[in-house]
């Protein structure tokens, strides 16, 4: 069965009207969902310059295709087996996996659309056909050419079984007359670390040494250039081939200048033009720029007869291994059943489902739900858009990405979350520094103190948040050791006394490292927040919040955005000490005993900036290097009334001082200023140039409930006002200040509309939609959500595969795709507060805020998804089709015999009963009335 047939099948089975895949199939730029798991087509996808799909493996090697097979290919920074590429280089067909066909008597064929010939054609009826197809972690790609009467299909993978990129070629003759063609592919080799783009370009190629062996093209570099200093070179990138029935290459192109002649290109290489012959195995070649060209021999194909080929792209440090590796791909049936094991394989760990009334949402969200895995592994930096950082992840993404695994693949979260917890510092800041191990954090000796102020806020969300969906409260009795370096005192001096000898946690008195509760960390890490005020008692801004370019009022900038956030946290763990006490019996908590100075509880002191400071400081010197070790007891309640206490004032003063209300005729707008600059001045509010309102300080004044009901219903009417934007995706960051306001942040020198400075950033906005969700405000938060989803489906706007970008650009395209927190949130808030399905204290609560557009026409909505390590199927039934404000539910079972609880907040199926399931899929069928 075809692409178009399945797509038919696909529309019929969720009866859908067919018409408007007839009117729209042949329609260029059209995304095509095929199936329930996401997998799409488009036709002339070449077509649009900035595409690029993400191609790895779960460990080690990742790459990026774009429709013409460029990208690049690395294992990390400092291992590029194709030269790095940012988005400007994906339209230039230098750096891409190319395949040639010499066809005798017509001339030469790229199979992947890089030529120069091909580019001359582009957007003319002479173009080549084509279309891509690509799921979870595969990407095809086929290429139809009516001059040669050609059909190329490139499937393109890494495989579970090696640390390897697929790229399986199959060229079929489509005309009426035998086709004699001779195959090549050529892919450029970079070989070196991603420095070398521009630091010793040509001195690194001298480092080469290249070999010609049975199957392709090694290249072994005898030094490494980078960072790190010159090293000793261990590994070895290769390009291979074989055909599709077992036979070698006859030949090969392993340098550049040799396989494009003078005058040449990569698009247009004379070794290919003029059919130059290669050179044999068992050559060498030094100090040149390699290229993977591999000849093979020639083949003639009768009408509608194929031959497939299959390159295979590495980078090892066991060069002896690469046999066993071709071995494993030397027939195309092996190519095919490592495709499937692929499909298969992420099909599964993508193990939620989703069916509403919208047949292109539910696979959008298949896409977004794939989204924190590709992050786990590119980090930050390694997709064309996200051409800086040097690998990794930073602090805020170890714990946002947790958000989205305790949903979909929680065994290993727990001792995930309490090894993030040895980046906390003794005094509440963080290491920035990770390494590439979990758990592992490394100095910062440069002496720049590096401290966003909101670090602290993170990874509490994400703590309370696994305690929800597991009931192990017992985690916050776990202990974990501090980090310790050259900071001190929230990175405004450095130990002088510490080196590297000491090591990179945090010791006592006698020299033994020190390890702190969780709970302990958490209130260390609140606590010292807490006192670090500005001149208007709001948290410090420091070097930035969530919002990194927010980066120029260090000194005298503050965060009420993120004030509110502390505050928040603040009352939702004085209700878990609450819980602790009551349900758990803890009556009192061991804590350290310098922090008791942090424990004050006076109102008079939190009205007094200076006295926070000499609290703050008084703490702050009596750990600068070690800590006493010594610890005290601390009463569980009084432990919570004094965290109640601190939160309430925090949110009274926001109140008091920073609610902007609407002027004259707008008196149903207000809003809460977000910041204040570096000299001191508010933010936002009615200026000559304009109004000012930013998107950040409503999200958690909402969230943390500083901002009261009759507030809300303000903000939304305000931020529809002025930062609603449909026609860009949805709600922009800010308003235009028409300013470059550099007492505040480097977004102001962005041009309006783009990243931080006015766009509409979907990590934000989807916050901004979870926050109204929980306050009761569904329809609002349903906009924030569906527009950035139809902005992001929109080809025509968005330009982008499936998925959720970072945010859209003025004209709404979307930009840095794949690698963004707004995935997991978006996950997040469609789960647990769209269909309501959430845990709270290890029992599985469903409270449904669905709209009445999201059921399907019979009234159903369906979510799949694992709890507690057992696999449900939530399914919400609306009989009488009723929309959000005019439902409740009326009943809900399990496995048709198992009656859930209901109360005020939905309904819920105890930890005990899940604990009782087996290990089939259980229905739990939630009805709605009236």
């Amino acid at each position: 069965m075809g692409k178009r047939e399945k797509r038919i099948e696909y529309l019929r089975k969720r009866k859908v009207d067919i018409r408007k895949f007839y009117i729209e199939e042949e329609k260029m730029g059209f995304i095509q969902f095929l199936d329930h798991e996401g997998t799409f087509s488009m036709k002339q996808p070449e077509n649009y310059n900035y595409l690029y799909f993400p191609i790895a493996g779960e460990k080690g090697i990742k790459g990026a295709v774009s429709p013409n097979l460029g990208g690049d290919i690395k294992l990390n920074q400092n291992a590029f087996l194709m030269e790095p590429v940012s988005v400007e280089n994906l339209h230039n067909n230098r750096s891409v996996r190319n395949f040639w066909c010499r066809v005798e008597g017509k001339g030469i064929w790229s199979a992947v659309g890089a030529s120069a010939e091909e580019e001359c054609r582009k957007f003319t009826k002479e173009q080549d056909d084509s279309e891509v197809t690509a799921g979870f972690m595969w990407h095809t790609i086929t290429r139809q050419s009516k001059k040669y009467q050609l059909k190329s299909t490139i499937e393109s993978f890494v495989p579970l079984g090696h640390n390897v990129e697929i790229m399986h070629v199959t060229i079929e003759n489509t005309g009426a007359d035998a086709s004699e063609i001779t195959p090549v592919a050529a892919i450029p080799v970079f070989g070196r670390s991603a420095d070398n783009i521009r630091d010793h370009r040509h001195v690194t190629s001298l480092l080469h040494r290249i070999r010609t062996e049975e199957y392709g093209v090694l290249v072994k570099p005898t030094l490494s250039f980078d960072e790190r200093g010159h090293q000793k070179n261990q590994l070895t990138y290769f390009i291979c081939g074989v055909t599709g029935t077992g036979e070698k290459p006859v030949s090969f192109y392993p340098v550049t200048e040799n396989f494009i002649g003078e005058g040449g290109s990569l698009t247009h290489p004379r070794a290919v033009l003029l059919d130059l012959p290669g050179m044999k195995a068992g050559e060498a070649v030094e100090g040149k720029e390699a290229l993977g060209g591999i000849r093979f021999a020639k083949a003639v194909l009768q009408p509608g007869e194929s031959v497939s080929y299959t390159v295979v792209l590495g980078i090892t440090d066991k060069p002896e291994e690469i046999d066993e590796v071709m071995a494993s791909y030397d027939k195309e049936a092996k190519v095919a059943a490592a495709r499937n094991e692929v499909e298969t394989y992420w099909k599964e760990k993508v193990n939620v489902g989703y069916h509403t009334g919208n047949i292109e949402m539910d696979s959008f969200m298949r896409w977004v739900s794939f989204q924190p895995f590709l992050r786990r592994i590119y980090g930050c930096s390694f997709l064309p858009h996200h051409d800086y950082g040097r690998g990794g992840r930073g602090w805020r993404d170890l714990w946002q990405d947790c958000l989205s695994l305790l949903i979909m693949d929680p065994g290993d979260v727990r001792q995930m979350i309490l090894d993030n917890y040895g980046g906390v510092r003794i005094d509440g800041t963080n290491a920035t520094i990770i390494g590439e191990h979990q758990g592992e954090f490394i100095a910062d000796r440069n002496g720049i103190a590096r401290v966003w102020m909101d670090h602290g806020v993170w990874p509490f969300m994400t703590t309370k948040l696994y305690i929800d969906q597991t009931g192990d409260i017992e985690i916050l009795k776990e202990k974990a050791a501090y980090f310790k370096d050259e900071q001190k005192e929230r990175g405004t001096s450095l130990d002088k006394e510490w080196d590297t000898a000491y090591g990179v946690k945090q010791k006592t008195e006698d020299g033994t490292v020190y390890q702190g509760t969780i709970l302990e960390h958490l209130l260390l890490q609140h606590l010292c927040s807490f006192y670090e005020v500005g001149a208007h008692n709001h948290i410090r801004l420091r070097g930035a919040d969530w919002n990194d370019a927010l980066d120029m009022a260090s000194e005298n900038g503050e965060s009420v955005a993120f004030t509110c956030a502390y505050a928040g946290n603040l009352n939702d763990l004085a209700d878990l000490l609450d819980v602790l006490e009551i349900r758990f019996g803890w009556k009192q908590i061991e804590l350290l005993q310098e922090i008791q100075v942090l424990l004050r509880d006076e109102v008079a002191t939190y009205e007094d900036i200076d006295a926070k400071h000499a609290l703050l400081k008084e703490y702050l010197e009596s750990c600068g290097h070690n800590v006493s070790g010594k610890t005290v007891q601390v009463e569980v309640s009084s432990l919570a009334k004094n965290l109640r206490h601190k939160a309430a004032w925090m949110q009274e003063h926001i109140r008091k001082t920073e609610w902007i209300q609407g002027k004259d005729e707008n008196q149903e707008e207000g809003w809460f200023n977000s910041y204040y600059d570096n000299h001191k001045q508010a933010v936002e509010g009615y200026f000559e140039s304009g109004v000012r309102m930013m998107l950040t300080g409503q999200v958690f004044s909402i969230m943390s409930r500083t901002a009261l009901k009759e507030q809300v219903a303000k903000i939304c009417k305000s931020a529809d006002r002025y930062l609603y934007r449909k026609e860009a995706g949805g709600y922009r960051l800010n308003t235009n200040f028409h300013e470059e306001k550099f007492d505040l942040g480097r977004m102001f020198g962005f041009a309006y509309g783009e990243k931080e400075n006015g766009a509409v950033f979907s990590h934000m906005t989807v916050m901004y939609a979870n926050a109204l969700y929980q306050r009761g405000f569904v329809k609002e938060g349903h906009i924030a959500l569906s527009t950035l989803a139809e902005n992001a489906l929109n080809f025509e706007t968005s330009k982008i595969y499936p998925g959720i970008p970072e945010y859209f650009d003025a004209s709404g395209r979307g930009l840095y795709h794949y690698l963004t927190g707004a995935a997991s949130w978006y996950m997040l808030t469609y789960i647990t507060e769209v269909f309501g399905v959430k845990g709270k204290l290890g029992a599985l609560t469903v409270n449904p805020k669905l709209v009445k557009e999201q059921f399907d026409r019979d009234g159903n909505a369906l979510l799949t998804l694992r709890f507690a390590d057992k696999s449900f199927r939530i399914q919400i039934k609306n009989p009488e089709k009723l929309d959000y404000d005019a439902y409740k539910v009326k009943e809900a079972v399990c496995d048709d015999h198992i009656v859930l609880t209901k109360d005020e907040n939905g309904v819920s199926l105890s930890k005990e009963a899940i604990t009782g399931l087996d290990g089939s899929i259980h229905t739990i069928t939630v009805t709605l009335g009236a």
